[in-house]
C-alpha cells in the first residue's frame, strides 16, 4: 500500500505545472552556474599546473555546482512539500484519507517516498552535468558520488521537514514559508561559530556542516546518522500529528 500511495503522489506531481516549472528553473540556474565554473577553471588552468597539490575539476567545478544546488533547493523544496498534506486538509479530503483502511504510517511514508522519487529524478538531471565532463577529463568519482550522496541526504531531510510542516496547517503557503524558515535556521545556525567539525552543539545541528563534509569527500557515520535521525524524527512527528487529528475528528 505504501508503494501505491507513493506512485500516486509521484504521478500527481508531474500532473502539476508547478513541478515542471521548478525543474526547468532549477536546470537553467544550475546550468548557468556549471558553465560559469568551467569558464573560471579554464581561465586559471595555467596557474594550476605550477601549483603543488592543485585542486582539480571536481573541486573547482562539481563541488561548487552541488553547493549552489543545495542553496537553490533549500528555497525550492518548500514549494514541493507544501501541498503534501495541507492540500488534503484544504480540500476536506483528509478525513476520507484518515478513515480509509490504511494506517497513518503508510500514508505518511507513501507520500514521502513519492516525493523522494521526484527528488531522484531531479538529482539525476543535476548529475548529468558533471558526468558530461568525463568526455574531456578525469574526475574524482569518489568525491563526486560523496557529494551526490550528501545532496540526496540533504534533500531527503528537507522533504521530511517539509512534510511535517505541511501536516500542521491547511494553508500550503503557510506550510511553505514555515518550512523555508526552519530549513534556513538549520542551515545558518552555525554561521557565527568557528567550529565546523561537529565538535559543538550548534555545529552538529547545522545541516550545512554535515553536507560540507560529504562535499569534501569525507564519508563518516556521524554525518550519515545525523541525516537519518533528522528524517526519521520528522516523519515520526508527522505521523503523531495526523494520529492526533484522527482522534480529534
Amino acid at each position: 500500500m505504501i508503494l501505491t500511495i507513493a506512485k500516486r503522489e509521484f504521478r500527481s506531481m508531474f500532473l502539476s505545472p508547478l513541478a515542471w516549472v521548478l525543474l526547468a528553473v532549477i536546470q537553467f540556474v544550475l546550468a548557468w552556474s556549471f558553465f560559469t565554473s568551467i569558464e573560471v577553471f579554464f581561465s586559471i588552468q595555467k596557474d594550476l599546473t605550477t601549483m603543488a597539490n592543485a585542486p582539480g575539476v571536481t573541486d573547482l567545478v562539481i563541488s561548487p555546482l552541488f553547493e549552489v544546488a543545495s542553496i537553490i533547493l533549500l528555497m525550492i523544496t518548500p514549494l514541493l512539500t507544501m501541498r503534501l498534506i495541507s492540500e488534503e486538509k484544504r480540500n476536506r479530503t483528509i478525513s476520507l484519507l484518515l478513515s480509509s483502511p490504511v494506517s497513518i504510517s503508510e500514508i505518511v511514508i507513501g507520500k514521502y517516498l513519492g516525493l523522494l522519487f521526484f527528488i531522484l529524478v531531479l538529482l539525476f538531471l543535476i548529475l548529468l552535468m558533471p558526468l558530461s565532463l568525463t568526455m574531456g577529463t578525469t574526475l574524482d568519482f569518489e568525491k563526486l558520488f560523496s557529494g551526490a550522496l550528501g545532496l540526496f541526504l540533504m534533500l531527503a531531510a528537507f522533504s521530511a521537514a517539509g512534510l511535517y510542516m505541511s501536516s500542521l496547517t491547511d494553508n500550503p503557503v503557510i506550510a511553505a514559508i514555515s518550512t523555508f524558515g526552519l530549513l534556513l535556521l538549520l542551515w545558518i545556525i552555525n554561521a557565527n561559530n568557528p567550529a565546523t567539525d561537529g565538535s559543538s552543539v550548534l555545529s552538529y545541528l547545522s545541516m550545512h556542516t554535515h553536507f560540507s563534509s560529504l562535499l569534501r569527500g569525507i564519508v563518516n557515520t556521524r554525518d550519515i546518522a545525523y541525516f537519518f535521525l533528522f528524517i526519521g524524527g520528522f516523519l515520526v512527528l508527522a505521523i503523531r500529528q495526523l494520529e492526533t487529528q484522527r482522534l480529534q475528528s
